[in-house]
């Protein structure tokens, strides 16, 4: 039997790049697939792995040429891999990356452009929700998937610790959530839209404009700040995922990630919830 043709290598490699400027942050997240093509065939057809070439190294080499380019567009980064693979690799004849990007759009406040904090573009889906009777009507509203970040002013420290305790302490996070926001209304306002609008607007502020010791204070502040600044709802229920955004180790190649490269992750995640209303 001849082998006819061959291709292998790494799909989904995550990958989150932080390019800071100074206070100026930019984020640029991706899911990319490295694709080669070459001298492998002894691998399929005689056993002879010595030239074949680790996914896992595939990986590595995607997160040292993020480390190395944090500000490249999605096509010059996928350019870059490419290049690396096929002036390293001298077996590696062809090389193909894609990559699909999760576009993060800076979160405006009081109508000005945040420097690190942000909102996934095409946002959430808002909702509302009747509850009646023959008597009486409950009105909610609220967002479902709404998804902001910010690349600093978050840490999670000074926690309880046992003998199972694992995680590190930091003052500096990448703090993300896909928040499932619900709030009651005790009487209508004069304009739903703008009223729903005005208390995520004031919920964004607090948690861009303000340094969080945790989710649960951020949350517990952003409620806060949303029944302050609308009278007419009476409650908020804020459940927030911690999404995260892991610090990727790039020590055994000699390089120091300052906060820069990280590896997206879904699951498991931690689930932060709470509910205010008015005492």
């Amino acid at each position: 039997m001849a082998l006819i043709g061959n291709t292998y290598g790494k799909g989904r490699v995550r990958i989150m790049r932080v390019h800071r400027d100074g206070d100026h942050n930019e984020v640029r997240e991706l899911s990319l697939s490295t694709m080669v093509q070459g001298d492998f065939g002894r691998t399929y057809t005689h056993a002879d792995n010595s030239k074949a070439l680790c996914t896992d190294t595939m990986k590595n080499l995607v997160n040292i040429v993020a480390h190395e380019s944090p500000a490249l567009g999605k096509e010059a980064f996928c350019a870059a891999v490419a290049d690396r693979l096929l002036t390293k690799y001298a077996q590696v004849a062809t090389a193909e990356v894609s990559a699909y990007e999760t576009k993060w759009c800076r979160l405006a406040v009081d109508g000005r452009p945040h420097p690190h904090s942000f909102v996934l573009d095409a946002n959430g889906k808002p909702f509302a929700r009747i509850t009646a009777s023959r008597d009486a009507k409950s009105y909610e509203s609220g967002l479902s998937g709404f998804t902001f970040l910010k690349t600093t002013q978050s840490g999670w420290d000074q926690y309880y610790k046992d003998d199972y305790t694992t995680l590190r302490e930091t003052r500096d996070r990448l703090c993300a959530t896909s928040m499932e926001a619900t709030w009651r209304w005790q009487r209508h306002p004069p304009d739903f839209e703008r009223a729903n609008a005005k208390l995520l607007d004031t919920m964004l502020a607090v948690f861009a404009t303000t340094y969080s010791e945790s989710v649960q204070d951020s949350l517990y502040r952003m409620a806060s700040a949303g029944l302050k600044a609308v009278s007419e709802v009476s409650e908020i229920h804020l459940a927030c995922p911690n999404k995260h955004y892991i610090p990727i180790d790039l020590s055994p190649f000699g390089l120091l990630n300052n906060n820069a490269v990280f590896l997206p992750t879904d699951e498991p995640h931690g689930q932060i919830e709470c509910r205010l209303g008015r005492e």
